[in-house]
């Protein structure tokens, strides 16, 4: 396996019934080497410094053995090789997305083996001269354009400036209020998945993320009792139809620390409990009362203008998400959203704020519009349609 003058294609997470699927090609004299994850692949492949020609992974596009291994490759140096993924998903538009991570291409399962054989030999043999014309850019990330950033770099310094009074004052009466900071940052995801500092004047008392467990029955996004499913998914093992047929023992087992539940049921389940990505409380008890009037005037989101300033944020785009969010959203129906610039204000915020309540279809629907249709003309008259949208009642 050491000898680098041995060509290996890799293969990674793949079912049993699909590897031998792939060992039916002819792959022009490349041996195949398989590996249970991308992690012992990568470990491999640098340790041993192996003569891989070709990767193929078995995964979802937005997986992390897909386009999330990828961008580890591609950090380290390890990808100057055509990179395959084949998936059971191909909803919405993958084959693009994949396309801009820097995936040669897609293959939709069941796998066809003469369909894969002339596909991966092809882009071998060619990989070079097609690597080089095509520059496929490999980075999701959205590029400010010059105009967009000269606006929020003018915009974001002239309302801190004409603004500076009322910090004085708000920084003044959250210290006189409360215990702990004025400011506090909270790791969030923005475009691309990048994950930045995200600065805000502090609303809420201190520890209030710990009291998080206790109020998320309250979730308005939740659509059942969160604690009812709770309670059902701590029964192990759970089974669906098709292995109470099969017997007591469960088909395609899921594990999760001490518990095993059937996979379908689980998934089920997690629609039901989990499913929801995002988490807002009316009537939040863990706001002070300081901090509901910078809520409901958007006073907290002042201090967003120095993530403007610093490049993280643009003033006009879709809001950056805590991680617990942002990692429900990987799939191809959400991830459009992550491929517009993250803002302090966006299509949302004006078309449902202060209008009553919002699902998170509605939500995500209003993300991937603005993501599809965003230009510095459209981002103009949203500016001019937030600042009606800030007196609203509705208490957010």
């Amino acid at each position: 396996m050491n000898n680098s003058s041995t060509q290996y294609i890799a293969l990674i997470a793949f079912h049993k019934e699909n590897i031998t699927a792939l060992q039916a090609c002819k792959f022009n004299g490349y041996e195949l080497l398989i590996f249970a994850t991308g992690i012992e692949f990568f470990s491999k492949w640098e340790k041993e410094k192996l003569n891989v020609r070709v990767v193929l992974v078995e995964s979802e596009i937005l997986g992390p053995n897909g386009v999330t291994l990828l961008q580890t490759l591609q950090r380290k140096h390890f990808t100057n090789v055509p990179y395959f993924i084949v998936t059971n998903n191909l909803a919405g538009n993958p084959l693009s997305v994949a396309l801009k991570f820097g995936v040669a291409d897609v293959f939709k399962l069941p796998i066809k083996p003469k369909v894969v054989e002339t596909r991966v030999n092809f882009l071998v043999g060619n990989w070079t001269g097609l690597h080089k014309e095509s520059k496929i850019n490999k980075s999701t990330t959205f590029k400010t354009p010059l105009i967009k950033r000269i606006f929020d770099i003018f915009f974001a310094s002239c309302a801190l400036l004409a603004l500076s009074p009322v910090l004085l004052v708000v920084m003044i009466l959250l210290r006189l209020e409360s215990k702990g900071p004025i400011f506090y940052y909270a790791l969030r995801v923005g475009t691309g998945y990048k994950i930045f500092k995200f600065y805000k004047f502090r609303s809420m008392f201190v520890n209030a993320d710990k009291r998080l467990k206790d109020l998320k029955h309250l979730n308005q996004y939740a659509s059942t009792n969160v604690e009812a499913v709770e309670e059902a998914t701590n029964d192990t093992p759970l089974l669906c139809e098709d292995c109470l047929r099969a017997g007591t023992k469960c088909q395609k087992p899921f594990f999760a620390d001490d518990n095993q539940w059937c996979e379908k049921n689980f998934n089920e389940f997690r629609k039901a409990s989990a499913g929801s990505a995002f988490f807002k409380l009316k009537d939040d008890p863990r706001i002070t009362k300081v901090g509901k009037v910078l809520r409901n005037t958007s006073i907290d989101e002042l201090p967003q203008l120095w993530n403007v300033l610093i490049g993280d944020m643009s003033i006009v785009g879709n809001r950056p998400l805590p991680l617990y969010e942002a990692e429900k959203l990987t799939t191809d129906r959400y991830s459009l959203r992550f491929m517009a610039p993250a803002g302090i204000t966006g299509l949302w915020q004006v078309e449902k704020r202060g209008k009553g309540e919002m699902s998170e279809d509605e939500r995500l629907m209003l993300d991937n519009k603005y993501a599809e249709n965003h230009s510095f003309a459209n981002d103009i008259r949203l500016i001019l349609k937030t600042i009606p949208a800030l007196f609203q009642k509705e208490s957010v």
